[in-house]
């Protein structure tokens, strides 16, 4: 009886392994869909001079979220709720002080920008994608153009739309809905995901992940290579979470996963400083991707030229990786108790 059961299980493991290897190779061909060359263009777009620094509610902000809409568009993806792909706010800011000026209290408009791509039979659990598309603007006559920060961010989700896309057009997924939004605000201290937390378009609670892209295009001064990233957050809501963004890395790059700055005493406080903390706020799980400071950061020198491109399609590979498991998974990343 033995030899005719193990005989019974060898087509079933190897059938097993086969659709193993197939759904690994199928995935794999559209991570490798994110092209140095693609994030290369936005980019130089996202961080020209004639974007003036993208200071939300300034002209070039403006021409930033219409070039965003532009990609979706090309990439044949929706607005969401099929109207429009603006979410528009307008909030006051508090006065602080930055650069040793005191900047007066006035309103702000900005916007996000929103792209959806609807999943099949999990369609109404929705993984949100961000990255803030916004940065310093003017000042004088120098141009803050924010390369690293964080046009590289919003290249990088760019790219990963465009790939969900193409697998969405071959009928390959994903189940989930997948929301991948670029914000402004957040340079004035996160307010395009605080608008969006307090207004949301999808349930929060139907939000099973935020995956956040803020400054991936830099090597900072703590590593001696480009194959790290930052991650901030991953086990502060669900373990789970954090335990399959370590099993897609390990299957597929192998890059280190740095946590220097997940620890609850970091001084820096990262995990407070980005759009993911809006999500975190309503117990929705969160990676923050991140490649930490450098001495161009909130400089007019953070320029493209200065960019490592390698590493961002690294990191945007892992993401998108990370996403497809999110968004195609039975279920999903359970909250600790």
């Amino acid at each position: 009886m033995k030899k005719v059961f193990i005989l019974l299980l060898l087509p079933l493991f190897s059938w097993g392994q086969k659709s193993s290897n197939l759904e690994s190779t199928i995935k794999l061909n559209y991570a490798n869909s994110i092209l140095i060359e693609d994030l290369k263009t936005h980019i130089h777009i996202l961080a020209s001079d004639s974007l003036e620094g993208r200071e939300t509610g300034e002209q070039g902000q403006k021409k930033a979220a219409e070039y965003i809409v532009n990609c979706f568009k090309k990439a044949g993806i929706p607005p969401y709720k099929c109207k429009t792909y603006y979410q528009k706010f307008k909030v006051k800011t508090k006065g602080h002080l930055r650069q040793r000026i005191i900047l007066k209290q006035k309103n702000i408009k900005g916007e996000n920008v929103l792209g959806f791509i609807k999943g099949t039979d999990l369609k109404d659990e929705i993984l949100i994608i961000t990255a803030h598309y916004d940065h310093l603007g003017k000042k004088g006559s120098s141009i803050y153009n924010g390369a690293d920060d964080n046009a590289s961010g919003t290249s990088a989700i760019l790219e990963i739309a465009e790939a969900f896309m193409k697998a969405k057009k071959d009928s390959i997924g994903p189940r989930r809905s997948i929301l991948i939004m670029a914000v402004s605000g957040e340079e004035k201290g996160l307010l395009g995901s605080k608008y969006y937390t307090e207004n949301p378009i999808y349930p929060l609670e139907k939000t099973i992940a935020n995956l956040n892209v803020d400054m991936i295009g830099r090597v900072d001064k703590f590593h001696e290579n480009n194959d790290y990233v930052y991650l901030i957050g991953s086990d502060r809501l669900s373990t789970e979470l954090h335990n399959i963004s370590e099993e897609v890395n390990r299957k597929y790059f192998n890059l280190e996963l740095d946590y220097t700055f997940n620890d609850k005493d970091d001084p820096n406080r990262y995990y407070y400083r980005s759009d993911h903390y809006n999500f975190a706020k309503n117990n929705i799980p969160v990676i923050f991707y991140f490649n930490g400071v450098h001495e161009d950061y909130h400089k007019p020198t953070d320029t493209v030229e200065k960019i490592d491109f390698e590493k961002i399609q690294k990191i945007t590979r892992l993401i998108f990786l990370t996403a497809w498991e999110l968004a195609n998974r039975n279920e999903r990343p359970a909250i600790n108790n």
